[in-house]
């Protein structure tokens, strides 16, 4: 059986996103959890390279990684005594969880292998940026212009919240 590097590769990403996965659900320290869960992020972001959705990755790495992720480790960095942080599960919620996971993967197992996969043939790679871009610079213009605005609004209405909270204090 020989596989190609494309093949390779996905399964290692998917493995890797997974393995790091199951570390931010298993682990017992806060920031070791955080931290493998920035390891998910770039893997799922490398699968989504490897798929050829690269607008997808880059808001993957952007959104996740830059913004939700980094704001989880400040929340746990500057909360005190994270060293004595440890999660603690109750061994019946463990074995229900254990039996709700099996029963979900066995049907995606069931799905799999009972789905008549159609084999189609490659179309061209191109980069999904670029059709994008275009799209929301042509066809959808207003939309993309009235959710700037809603995104300014809402950050004067924050930044005037914040102000007035600062004041009564």
């Amino acid at each position: 059986m020989k596989i190609d590097l494309y093949s390779f590769l996905f399964y290692f990403f998917a493995v890797f996103t997974a393995g790091s996965a199951a570390i931010v659900v298993l682990s017992r320290h806060i920031l070791h959890a955080a931290f493998a869960l920035l390891f998910t992020f770039f893997g799922v972001a490398c699968i989504y390279i490897l798929l050829n959705a690269d607008f997808i990755a880059a808001a993957q790495v952007l959104i996740y990684v830059g913004g939700v992720l980094i704001l989880i480790l400040f929340g746990v960095m500057l909360t005190q005594r994270i060293g004595d942080v440890k999660f603690i599960a109750i061994p019946m919620q463990l074995y229900g969880a254990a039996v709700i996971c099996t029963l979900i993967f066995s049907l995606i197992i069931y799905v799999i292998y009972n789905q008549p996969w159609v084999i189609r043939t490659q179309k061209e790679i191109t980069s999904t940026t670029e059709r994008i871009g275009i799209m929301l610079l042509n066809d959808y213009l207003l939309p993309f212009e009235v959710a700037s605005l809603l995104l300014i609004v809402a950050l004067v209405g924050a930044a005037i919240i914040a102000e007035r909270a600062k004041k009564r204090w």
